[in-house]
C-alpha cells in the first residue's frame, strides 16, 4: 500500500484534530495540527504584547516572525505529537478562550499565512502525512491523494467546545463560545488570503450526528480507497 498525503479541512471546533490525531495513530502517519501552529503565533503575540485594543502589530509581528518557530514533539505516553512554541510545551496555553477569540485575525495575516505554508509543505515532503487545518486540501497539498472536509452545526460545534474547556477545569460560557465559533466561521470564510472552503474533490463528512467511533471507521475506509488507487 503507497504512503499519501490526507488533508483534512473544516470549520473550527468540529473534531478534524480528534479524527486526524487518531487516523494518523492508527495507520503509522505523522500527524500535523496546522491549526495549533497558528495558535502558537498567536500565543507568542499575546505574551509579547503585539495585540493591543487598536489590533495586531503587524509590523512589529513582521520583524520578529523568522525567530518564532513552532514544532511538534511526541508525548512518550500518549504517542501524540505536542505543539512547542521556541522550544516550550505550549499545547494547554494555546486551547485556552483567550488564544481562541483571537487566532483568526493573526491566521488570516498574509505574511503569516506564508511563514507557516512554508513550514508545513517541508514538513510534508515525505508522504506519509495526516495534516488538519482550513487550507491543507486548497493551499498547502492541492494535491493530497485523500482530501477530507468536516463540518457540523454551530450549535453542535459550541457545545462540544465547551464540554471540552469544562472537561479542563475551565470556567466558560456557552453563548460567549458560539458568538465565537460563529465569528471565527466568517473570518475563515471572507479572509483574502486562503479562505477557508471546501476543494472540490474534497469529499465531505457532516459529524453533528456521529460518534468518534463512527466518525473513525468512516475515515479508515476513506483511507483504505485512497492509499490502494
Amino acid at each position: 500500500m503507497k504512503k499519501i498525503t490526507i488533508a483534512i479541512d473544516g470549520h473550527s471546533s468540529c473534531g478534524k484534530s480528534t479524527m486526524a490525531k487518531s487516523l494518523a495513530r492508527e495507520i503509522g502517519y505523522i500527524y500535523i495540527d496546522t491549526g495549533a501552529m497558528y495558535r502558537a503565533v498567536t500565543l507568542y503575540c499575546i505574551e509579547n504584547n503585539l495585540i493591543t485594543e487598536d489590533g495586531i502589530n503587524e509590523k512589529a509581528l513582521k520583524e520578529q516572525l523568522p525567530n518564532v518557530r513552532v514544532d511538534f514533539q511526541q508525548d512518550p505516553e500518549t504517542k501524540l505529537p505536542l505543539t512547542h512554541l521556541n522550544g516550550r510545551n505550549v499545547e494547554r496555553e494555546i486551547r485556552t478562550m483567550a488564544v481562541s477569540t483571537k487566532v483568526s485575525p493573526v491566521a488570516a495575516l498574509g505574511f503569516v499565512r506564508e511563514a507557516m505554508v512554508r513550514q508545513q509543505q517541508l514538513m510534508g515532503e515525505q508522504k506519509g502525512i495526516v495534516m488538519d487545518g482550513r487550507d491543507v486540501g486548497t493551499v498547502i497539498f492541492p494535491n493530497a491523494e485523500l482530501k477530507i472536509f468536516v463540518t457540523a452545526s454551530a450549535e453542535i460545534r459550541a457545545q462540544r467546545r465547551y464540554d471540552e474547556l469544562t472537561a479542563k477545569g475551565e470556567t466558560c460560557n456557552y453563548e460567549e463560545i458560539l458568538k465565537n465559533v460563529l465569528e471565527r466561521d466568517h473570518i475563515d470564510s471572507t479572509r483574502a488570503v486562503s479562505p477557508l472552503r471546501k476543494a472540490d474533490d474534497a469529499i465531505e463528512l457532516d459529524n453533528s450526528h456521529m460518534t468518534i467511533p463512527e466518525q473513525k471507521e468512516w475515515l479508515l475506509a476513506r483511507f483504505n480507497e485512497a492509499a490502494q488507487k
